[in-house]
């Protein structure tokens, strides 16, 4: 194990090198319409979608001839400063605290423009079925996990800045639209009109549970429960959840059921509330057994393996880890993930690739916060649990 933990480790510290050395700033799947090839789409959302989609999926990465440069990423910052914080747990280095708070800083100058409360979005446009995402337009998926890793950062060194921040970032979330069902609310996916996503409500509902309880807020613990109504009602008879409710969002992925079950998990242990044990049972049950293969690779879909996205593997590692002391095989199937991803999927440079398509064809494209950000903060989780 010792080894194994080693491994890890150096895994870690190579991401961690190569991040630093592109000053925080890299490519995302989605980042395809920063392309100088977007006025050619003459604002057609379907066109839109076709340029960004080309971009995405191409095993060739065509941002460079295509105009698209390397932008900042407030998850990458994100997800930086929360594996810094792990860092410095595990080692008492207060180098790595300089650090969290550099990224930290960065995050409270960037906060989405045009709202007083924390909340962060990407730095490109995004199109997809459900319509247009501009740039800095902030969702509830990065500010929840932000504030998550602020409130991390405050347990683990108690600066009330980074509780502060984290407050903030919850009264964004309990600005946001709600959809009133018989069966909870579900928190909106994004400030400007109601988007009811299952993963998104989740995140946010895990967040206002845990602040909830630091904080004595009853307001936060009733829109949490809530939100987790909505979405433990909706669950699957296997334990599985749908991307979304809507017609157009019925699909099961690894990195978003990921998602639920941490948040689940988080608001089930914060709260005391046992209402939703059989749901986080279940679903964790549902994730072991159907998104990885006996080798350790993981699959994207429930139903099928490719492509093989290394945000699938590097949140089935971070989730793997946060269940280690929940359930009994999920330390050793998180080991056997991260130890095939680094085989097959780490660069020499330090960075992870970002998809193998089927016939070992492989997208080296090196991802900022989906392929080394979160990476490296999964990684340090779980090299902390051996």
């Amino acid at each position: 194990m010792n080894t194994t933990k080693a491994v890890i480790e150096n895994s870690a510290q190579m991401v961690e090198k190569w991040v630093e050395a592109q000053n925080y700033r890299g490519y995302e799947p989605f980042d395809g319409l920063s392309s100088y090839l977007k006025p050619l789409t003459m604002g057609n959302v379907f066109a839109e979608r076709l340029l960004q989609q080309l971009v995405r999926q191409s095993p060739i990465n065509l941002r460079p001839l295509f105009g698209v440069n390397r932008k900042d990423s407030t998850k990458g910052r994100g997800y930086m400063a929360w594996g810094y914080i792990r860092k410095f747990k595990m080692t008492s280095d207060k180098e790595y605290l300089n650090r969290a708070a550099a990224c930290f800083d960065w995050l409270d100058k960037n906060k989405a423009p045009g709202f007083e409360k924390h909340s962060w979005g990407n730095h490109f446009d995004f199109t997809s079925r459900a319509g247009r995402l501009p740039r800095h337009e902030p969702i509830i998926v990065w500010s929840s996990l932000i504030g998550q890793a602020l409130l991390d950062a405050y347990e683990a060194i108690g600066d009330k800045r980074y509780l502060e921040m984290a407050k903030n970032v919850c009264g964004w979330i309990l600005d946001l639209p709600r959809e009133k069902t018989s069966t909870g609310d579900c928190l909106s996916y994004v400030a400007y009109t109601q988007s009811s996503i299952h993963n998104s409500n989740m995140l946010g509902a895990g967040l206002l549970g845990r602040m909830g309880v630091k904080i004595g807020d009853k307001d936060m613990l009733k829109v949490a429960k809530s939100a987790m109504e909505y979405s433990c009602s909706r669950q699957l008879k296997d334990g599985s959840w749908w991307y979304g409710e809507g017609s157009s969002t019925r699909w099961v992925d690894n990195f978003h059921t990921a998602y639920n079950l941490d948040a689940l998990k988080c608001y089930n242990e914060h709260t005391g509330d046992k209402d939703f044990s059989d749901h986080l049972r279940k679903g964790f049950k549902y994730f072991k057994e159907n998104f990885f293969e006996e080798s350790g690779r993981p699959k994207y879909y429930n139903s099928r393996v490719y492509p093989v996205d290394i945000q699938c593997a590097s949140q089935a590692i971070d989730t793997l880890a946060n269940f280690s002391k929940y359930d009994k095989d999920a330390l050793d199937l998180g080991v056997k993930v991260a130890l095939w991803t680094i085989e097959n999927m780490q660069d020499k440079k330090g960075y992870f690739y970002y998809r193998q398509y089927p016939g070992s064809v492989m997208a080296r494209t090196p991802m900022l916060h989906w392929g080394q950000a979160t990476m490296y903060k999964g990684l340090l989780h779980l090299a902390s649990k051996l």
